[in-house]
């Protein structure tokens, strides 16, 4: 009862709005520069998972213009990323979108946007947990356990617990990781594409590779649902690069330098997809047969499909197909950690100004890490993944890809709560193009996508599961959302000083 008696009480938890300024929660300050926001940036996106997993069903839906549809989900990513940086700018706090929108839109609106980042999060644990676990035995040669939905399972979840330790242990620690396991990620990535492109250059690249053409660059031509199904999956895939901006309280120039991460992070993911899905689609083609990208077959894994025949089966060969395998689980790996850092930061966040319970701001006195939310995230993210493993792994399945729906509404609740926080407070050409219109142009790009996602995923032919004769990826999506409302009317019932406003810092 103390807890709730101290969540409730005003006084103690709404100090004046500085401008440019976040209230002090006892994170470590300073402890990353630009580079290192970048690089978490780039890192949480799993740029080698997210291409082995979803370049091969991009190019099933629209065939060698899968790199025009990684520059058009780009478009929406920056927009957004704009506002991001933006709000950053006016209040750099670790909660991004749910203090942010809170601010715009009121305490409501505001917690349903972190609830939206914690559910996204947890639910694409599993997914990352079960590729690390699958890779882990790969990698050492033990196919068989790779195989295996125990021996997977029981990896997935050493991997969460290890990653959950290391973000527990303190931010220095965790971003040190993600150089190395970045680093190890772009060499094999550039590697690749430099085999296949010299390959399908020299005359060498196997029957139907085809010639780069600048054609591939534009989306015309394309069937509307062709086109909706594979922005809808390159959306996901640049996910991830808003954790920057989670760490704003530990950078040094919290209101500067994590907005920019963000920005470069899209544009560098931009290169990196363009670059390696023209190469895939040069060496490889479009053929539903062998290691044709049109083949279903290939399409759940498709840099291992190809591996083998870029790299060739000399030893500089082979040494890059292990990497291959390595930099997609380092990929995951890095990307469960990188998952946890932003969700542990959001309910701290949340916690400090009322809307969870006080015990998930606590902070470790000398890691200066957020401790009941970091150890809540891996327990919860635990019970979800093996409890959607023993239901059924099509669920699982289905889970991952409802996350879109998650990640287009609070993205593009960010964009709106952007254009409406600064629509009284522009004083120039550039504040009306940046602060208004560009994330306002960004908030409507992601309600379009979250409106034909429900559309799409609400077919009972989509996905591997139905629920009273509805699709199971929309039950999943649109349930996880309504939960969190259930779990916010219940939290106003026993704290309600936050639904009030009298919990966020004044104006």
């Amino acid at each position: 009862m103390s807890e709730l008696a101290s969540s409730s009480d005003s006084t103690a938890l709404a100090p004046p709005r500085v401008e440019g300024a976040a209230v002090d929660k006892g994170l470590r300050r300073g402890a990353l520069g630009l580079v290192s926001s970048i690089v978490l940036g780039v890192s949480s996106t799993a740029p080698a998972y997210a291409l082995a997993a979803t370049l091969g069903f991009v190019v099933i839906a629209v065939g060698v213009q899968a790199p025009a549809v990684m520059l058009l989900a780009f478009v929406p990513m920056w927009l957004i990323a704009v506002a991001y940086a933006q709000l950053n700018r006016r209040e750099p706090d670790c909660g991004t979108t749910f203090t942010w929108a809170a601010r715009a839109f009121g305490p409501r609106t505001g917690w349903m946007g972190g609830w939206g980042i914690i559910a996204a999060d947890v639910i694409v644990m599993a997914n990352l947990a079960q590729i690390a676990g699958s890779y882990g035995y790969r990698l050492v040669g033990l196919d068989s356990l790779a195989e295996s939905t125990l021996w997977t399972t029981l990896a997935g979840v050493c991997w969460i617990a290890l990653m959950t330790w290391l973000c527990y242990r303190g931010i220095e620690p965790t971003a040190r990781l993600q150089w190395v396991l970045l680093a190890i990620e772009l060499v094999v990535l550039v590697a690749f594409a430099a085999y296949a492109l010299v390959a399908v250059y020299g005359g060498t690249a196997p029957a139907g590779s085809l010639m780069p053409s600048l054609t591939w660059l534009w989306p015309s031509g394309l069937e509307w649902s062709s086109l909706t199904e594979a922005v809808l999956l390159a959306v996901f895939i640049y996910w991830g690069w808003d954790s920057a901006l989670a760490v704003n309280e530990e950078t040094i120039d919290p209101a500067r330098s994590p907005g920019r991460a963000a920005i470069i992070s899209t544009v560098l993911l931009v290169g990196i997809y363009t670059v390696v899905s023209i190469a895939t689609v040069a060496f490889a083609g479009v053929g539903t047969e062998g290691i044709g990208l049109g083949n279903e077959a290939n399409a759940e894994d498709v840099l291992a499909a190809l591996g083998a025949t870029v790299f060739g089966d000399d030893l500089a060969g082979r040494v890059f197909e292990t990497l291959l395998l390595l930099s997609v689980l380092t990929s995951a790996a890095a990307c469960t950690q990188t998952t946890i850092l932003p969700t542990a930061r959001g309910t701290l966040s949340m916690a400090a100004y009322g809307a969870l319970p006080e015990r998930f701001a606590r902070i470790h006195p000398r890691y200066l890490t957020p401790t009941v939310s970091t150890v809540w995230m891996g327990v919860v993210s635990i019970a979800f993944y093996v409890g959607l493993t023993l239901v059924s792994e099509n669920v699982l399945q289905d889970s991952i890809v409802a996350t879109g729906m998650l990640i287009a509404f609070y993205y593009g609740l960010t964009g709106f709560a952007c254009a409406w926080q600064f629509r009284r407070s522009l004083r120039s050409a550039r504040d009306v193009l940046m602060r208004l219109l560009l994330p306002l142009l960004g908030g409507v790009f992601m309600l379009v996508v979250f409106v034909l996602a429900c559309v799409e995923y609400a077919d009972p032919a989509y996905g591997y599961t139905t629920v009273l004769g509805v699709g199971g990826v929309f039950v999943v999506g649109v349930g996880s959302l309504l939960l969190g409302l259930l779990l916010m009317v219940a939290w106003n019932l026993v704290a309600p000083a936050f639904f009030r406003g009298e919990t966020m810092p004044r104006e």
